[in-house]
Order: C-alpha cells, then structure tokens, then sequence
C-alpha cells in the first residue's frame, strides 16, 4: 500500500476500515508520523493526501470506511484499498464506487492479505468548482 500511494515521511494520511488500528500501528513502526485514524471528536480537520482503507471481505465495510475518509482527503489524493476476499466481483464493485467518486484506478495488485487497489483523484477541484 505504502508503494502504491507514493506515501512518504512527510504525508499525511488517513487509515479507515476494520484492521484500521493494525495498519495505523504497523505505519508508526516504520516512522510514519503523520498517520491517523478518522475521530468525531477531532476538532481540526487536516486535508490528507493519502488514504488508505481495509475494507476486509464486505462492500457495506468498504462503504463506511470510505464515508470516514473521503472528507479529509485533497483535491489530488490518493486511495489505497485492501480487499481481502478473493471474489472479484467486490472489487469490481469497490472499482466503480471509486470511479464515482472521481477517482481513476492506476493499479490493483495481489498480494498474501489479498488485493490492493490504488487510485488517484485528479481534477477533483475543477470538477467541485463547476459544481
């Protein structure tokens, strides 16, 4: 996920699903700083430029997750999406919401917790000033 979305040291990023807090853990291990989870209670809402999303075997799962991380991404964000089910018919699904959502898939690739779909926003802002 980390290669995929470009992420670096110095990006903020956004972590949502149901293995949020293991990913969350696994990113501060490696000296990613700021990383966070989406909070009700946070009182500032940073724009991030990476979210990245488990959305283990349910698109409801997938749904939520999203719900919680689309408003504090950037205009040019990127999205990375852990699927763990092997039906291909969840990331078609997962595939088309994001495509709604102005996003253009750049990669799916498999790995041993499943597939990885990566995707980047871009022309998110002239498309919401037209609007």
């Amino acid at each position: 996920m980390i290669t995929l979305t470009h992420l670096s040291n110095l990006d903020r990023a956004i972590i949502a699903g149901p293995d949020s807090t293991e990913l969350y853990a696994a990113l501060r291990r490696r000296g990613f700083v700021r990383v966070g989870l989406p909070s009700p209670f946070r009182l500032r809402k940073a724009i991030c430029a990476v979210g990245l999303i488990t959305a283990g075997d349910s698109f409801a799962k997938f749904e939520m997750a999203l719900a919680q991380v689309a408003p504090l991404l950037g205009n040019t964000a990127t999205v990375a999406v852990l699927i763990s089910s092997n039906e291909s018919g969840l990331a078609l699904k997962i595939r088309k919401r994001l495509e709604q959502l102005g996003f253009r898939i750049e990669a799916g690739v498999r790995c041993h917790q499943g597939l990885v779909l990566s995707a980047r926003r871009q022309g998110f802002a002239q498309i919401a000033r037209a609007a």
